[in-house]
């Protein structure tokens, strides 16, 4: 919501959103409208708190949203993937698939392999 492709992925949106509920996506374009310039002020002030709450109120929408039209679900996840995703810094877009890890140990070599923090402690 804070980024400069912000029209592009608000009028995506709420495409989408006529799809699910043609009645009401004129009004989620407004909301979103509203719900942006909230998560600018949060932002620039480093209140974290108030913009994992806007994003929490717009994800459960949106489920709320899948729950009426379960068939919409894949379209969403193109709109994500196509419009939302791209249009975010790169500091701020999710870490996709899983880590390959492979190693080999000769000898009496060990091998230490961790996803995350890692301590050893050998004695």
């Amino acid at each position: 919501m804070a980024t400069d492709s912000w029209q592009q992925v608000r009028d995506a949106t709420v495409r989408w959103w006529r799809g699910a509920d043609a009645t009401d996506a004129d009004a989620v374009g407004a909301q979103l409208d509203e719900a942006r310039p909230q998560v600018l002020t949060a932002r620039q002030a480093g209140d974290e708190d108030s913009e994992r709450v806007l994003a929490e109120a717009w994800r459960v929408r949106l489920q709320q949203a899948l729950r009426d039209r379960p068939d919409l679900a894949a379209e969403l996840r193109g709109l994500l993937d196509e419009q939302v995703i791209p249009a975010l810094p790169d500091s701020e877009r999710p870490q996709l698939g899983s880590p390959v890890m492979k190693a080999t140990a000769s000898g009496n070599g060990r091998v230490y392999q961790a996803g995350r923090d890692q301590h050893i402690t050998e004695r």
